[in-house]
């Protein structure tokens, strides 16, 4: 079943399936916009199959679904087996951040008589791609009585937009010889919210309107958003694409392809053998750091408190739990692009249609920075997806002296563990319309499924 294309095969019975699924996974992306809501709609999802929260669990046996959260940006559900934790996991661990545009703490302001919120760009993105597109704010505002209040803007029909506004091409000659990356300046991606000035004012009578507009519908002030963390996303929901509709366009698509697949891999699955874990994170984008992110300790917390609750022992359990684990990075992968395929080894690419991309390492040119999967772990990996009849490939991400990039993996190989990266191909990366093969997405849930519940 290696590199050939799904459809040459497929059955109508299989494109059903590939539809159905696909239907679900853009209900999933278009509510998800941020960590936070990924967060919600994770543990709804889990709740509704029977996850209980683990602090409601004195203790756990084989068959239990438990799930831990943390500060509403990371979750990780686990399924116990019938075999002891300390025999080890089969864990999926993908992130839920996606490059965007955060408003800064001190972020609105009048120039030109707009009122303009201030902003600062969150991981690698092109930043002119950011300009003259549709955006919506969603977040939290944090306030000083310990309340919390919700903002989102710009996804209900009935909703503005907001936007990144750019120079018109008449009078664009000087920035137009600029290089890509000064095109558009980082401190230009600010975006423009309002014009109607508050009647009585004299000074930035318009950053005075939307502040009386905040303060009516959400009851907060200038001072407030020092607590608030808003996120400036793509308006708009998840869509077919292409004529033949083979395809799905939607904004964040890395990592929350992955992210869907691999819970409902875990949520479709039967009572496990091994323990089953899935695991979210946060701050991928951004190098993994933080409280939130794959560097934190939070994961290995969470492993300590079900082995307690398992009755099998201390950190030494643990250790031994996590060094005969096996994982898969869940990540996504560049696709080939047919425009620009020279960026590629076509030989070593992903390719649309193909299924799941497993990528030995990642890193940068000499592979900086990669986990380098070991080949008998790949081995088990090729058995368990061709014994499931998976479709899968392997790539790399464009050709060696391009560029690259890298993973959560080299995190969890810390603990000894056996990681390989293995997600869904993309065009278009990091931008803010992203394309995957809804074949390649079904293909890929079936191929983490397989994983779980495989011998390896």
């Amino acid at each position: 079943m290696y590199d050939k294309n799904i459809y040459e095969n497929a059955t109508d019975g299989k494109r059903e399936r590939i539809e159905a699924f696909a239907e679900e996974y853009k209900a999933f992306l278009s509510l998800c916009k941020t960590e936070r809501l990924c967060v919600g709609e994770i543990v709804r999802l889990a709740e509704a199959r029977g996850f209980v929260p683990a602090e409601e669990a004195s203790a756990v046996k084989a068959g239990d679904k438990v799930y831990f959260v943390n500060k509403h940006k990371n979750v990780v559900l686990y399924r116990v087996g019938t075999r002891p934790l300390t025999d080890g996991l089969r864990i999926l661990g993908a992130h839920l951040d996606s490059p965007r545009m955060d408003l800064k703490q001190n972020p609105l302001y009048e120039k030109e008589s707009f009122a303009l919120w201030d902003t600062h760009y969150y991981g690698g993105i092109k930043k002119y791609q950011y300009v003259t597109v549709p955006l919506a704010a969603h977040g939290v505002i944090c306030l000083k009585d310990g309340s919390t209040v919700e903002m989102h803007v710009g996804e209900d029909p009935a909703d503005p937009v907001l936007g990144v506004t750019d120079l018109l091409i008449h009078l664009s000659g000087e920035q137009m010889q600029k290089k890509a990356d000064k095109v558009i300046e980082g401190e230009k991606l600010d975006v423009l919210v309002g014009s109607i000035p508050l009647a009585g004012e004299s000074k930035d009578a318009v950053k005075a309107n939307i502040l009386s507009l905040l303060r009516e519908r959400y009851g907060v002030s200038a001072e407030d958003f020092v607590s608030a963390e808003i996120e400036i996303v793509p308006a708009g929901p998840a869509r077919d694409f292409g004529l033949d509709k083979s395809m799905i366009a939607s904004y964040g698509q890395d990592d929350r392809v992955c992210a869907y697949t691999s819970l409902r891999a875990l949520l479709d699955g039967d009572a496990p053998e091994y323990a089953s874990c899935a695991l979210f994170v946060d701050k991928e984008e951004i190098g993994s750091v933080g409280a939130t992110g794959a560097e934190s300790l939070f994961f290995e917390n969470t492993l300590l408190e079900l082995l307690a609750k398992a009755g099998e022992g201390d950190i030494l359990a643990q250790r031994r739990a996590l060094e005969r684990s096996y994982m898969l990075s869940s990540d996504v992968n560049a696709a080939i692009d047919p425009i620009y395929s020279a960026a590629s080894d076509k030989e070593n690419g992903a390719k649309f249609n193909r299924g799941i991309v497993f990528e030995k390492y990642t890193g940068a040119r000499g592979k900086s920075g990669a986990s380098d999967a070991n080949p008998e772990y790949i081995a088990k990996i090729r058995r368990v997806m061709d014994d499931a009849g998976v479709h899968y490939q392997t790539g790399e991400l464009g050709a060696v002296d391009q560029g690259g990039g890298g993973t959560i993996a080299f995190i969890s190989a810390r603990y000894n563990m056996e990681v390989i990266d293995a997600g869904v191909p993309v065009l278009n990366m990091h931008s803010p319309m992203e394309v995957v093969s809804k074949a390649d997405v079904y293909e890929t849930y079936l191929a983490y499924a397989a994983f779980l519940k495989g011998t390896l």
